[in-house]
């Protein structure tokens, strides 16, 4: 079976963007932001759901931070990267815009459309914990989808790593660890307050991860 091609690469992330941005954001609106179990697993599951179905054609990033990640230990070229990136984006938006059409105006406009914002903490605390939340999210692709060892459990390992990380995370700063699903719902609603935490976090925290499994993880396999 030939490899896929770009565009079809390009789908599959927007797509997988659009599955977690939707739903992700959707368990926010539907609860008010007030059930952290639901939402942690509304993120878990959909991120599962699309990481497994897009891992055999584009390898299932749905996230600029995993991209810029696998861009760091050049497992992607910086054409791929751009286009994944893009893609990641455009399809997080589409989910954003969405969620106008099917939930109510007031319930949405009371937590900005599931975009994430900072409760509690300052901007410097805010961007260490997207940081550290995003280094685990990303230990944990390296470990169950990059590395010949992982075993074959699709993106359930993942999913499971996004879920823990907001039951930690997810009262103080969303806990988005991915700039495509801060994004999304941004650019939806107009909400754009502190979106910076929402890249530098994330990226910082996702090629910290991908070079410390790269480099010392997988040394001996790298030689």
């Amino acid at each position: 079976m030939s490899e896929a091609g770009l565009g079809q690469k390009a789908a599959v992330e927007a797509l997988g963007a659009f599955i977690l941005t939707f739903i992700g954001a959707g368990s926010i609106i539907a609860t008010q932001g007030n059930t952290l179990i639901v939402i942690a697993l509304a993120h878990g599951i959909a991120l599962a759901i699309a990481v497994s179905a897009a891992m055999n054609i584009s390898g299932g990033h749905i996230n600029p931070a995993v991209t810029l990640g696998m861009l760091a230990t050049r497992r992607i070229s910086v054409k791929h990267a751009v286009v994944y990136i893009v893609s990641q984006l455009i399809g997080a938006t589409i989910g954003g815009y969405l969620l106008f059409g099917v939930y109510p105006t007031t319930l949405g406009n009371n937590v900005h459309w599931g975009a994430p914002g900072l409760t509690g903490i300052n901007i410097g605390q805010g961007i260490l914990f997207e940081a550290i939340m995003t280094f685990i999210l990303v230990f944990a692709v390296f470990g169950t989808a990059v590395d010949s060892r992982a075993p074959k459990i699709g993106g359930f390992g993942i999913g499971l790593a996004i879920a823990i990380d907001i039951m930690a995370g997810g009262a103080f700063t969303g806990a988005a660890m991915n700039p495509a699903r801060a994004m999304g719902p941004m650019i939806a609603s107009l909400y754009f307050t502190n979106w910076y935490v929402y890249w530098i976090g994330p990226v910082g925290g996702a090629i910290i991860a991908a070079l410390l499994y790269h480099y010392v993880i997988l040394k001996n396999q790298n030689q």
